[in-house]
């Protein structure tokens, strides 16, 4: 398997149907990103994340976050997703999931 990232999914077009819909719900402040940011990661640079929320507008807020580490556009094998998710949370494969389920990356068949 490969995996695609798809970036935002908000912001421009995916060429695939995410589970999860991000509509206006999920949109915030500057402000109020901030205060999640700092709630959910112990830092910003190296990213790395405190805890993975349940509430659906931090998490979205941390997918964000997270897919800024991967390059728009750009095929990563899973070892290479792995380990960059791998650097940022322990519980990586949760992570990869999410993005996937909410349409930041999107996984291909080889």
């Amino acid at each position: 398997m490969k995996w695609r990232s798809a970036g935002d999914p908000r912001r421009k077009r995916a060429p695939f149907r995410p589970v999860r819909i991000l509509d206006e719900r999920f949109d915030v402040t500057d402000k109020e990103r901030e205060k999640i940011l700092s709630a959910v990661f112990e830092s910003l640079e190296p990213l790395k994340l405190r805890v993975f929320s349940a509430k659906e507008k931090r998490k979205v807020v941390a997918l964000t976050k997270i897919v800024e580490q991967f390059e728009p556009g750009r095929t990563y094998t899973e070892k290479e997703v792995n380990g960059i998710l791998r650097d940022i949370f322990d519980d990586y494969v949760t992570l990869r999931r999410y993005l996937i389920e909410y349409g930041f990356l999107e996984r291909t068949r080889d």
